[in-house]
């Protein structure tokens, strides 16, 4: 038998049905044939029976939730699709102006620095008098 732990998808009951009794045929041909009509049923074909049967049942129990009502459409409407915003814990303000931007220069200085930097290079050193 199949590991339960995924949920079964509605659409695929029939084929599994199917292939369950397919099986189950062939199982219970190969005992009349091997045995005669009056044998006991092999443990094989006594899991096929078995899985056939809580196939059907599962299968019956997903129609009677289908009949079911579902969520109205004012249930859809107020539903949000996206989590709540976790709340964020306050900073005190002493932790707040504790913290210092970083010192930045604005555009003017920039210029300023790089325009002092090349009239420095375009002036000659002048090396001191020995």
């Amino acid at each position: 038998m199949r590991n339960r732990q995924m949920p079964t998808r509605t659409a695929s009951f029939t084929k599994r049905i199917s292939a369950n009794g397919q099986a189950l045929h062939r199982a219970m041909a190969r005992r009349i044939a091997t045995e005669g009509a009056d044998a006991a049923p092999s443990a094989a074909e006594a899991a096929l029976i078995e899985e056939r049967r809580l196939l059907k049942k599962e299968r019956d129990k997903r129609k009677a939730r289908a009949l079911l009502p579902g969520p109205s459409a004012l249930d859809r409407l107020v539903r949000t699709h996206h989590p709540e915003a976790k709340a964020k814990p306050k900073a005190s303000k002493e932790a707040h102006e504790a913290k210092k931007p970083k010192p930045r220069r604005t555009r003017a200085e920039k210029h300023a620095e790089k325009t002092a930097a090349l009239e420095a290079a375009r002036r000659p050193s002048k090396k001191p008098a020995k």
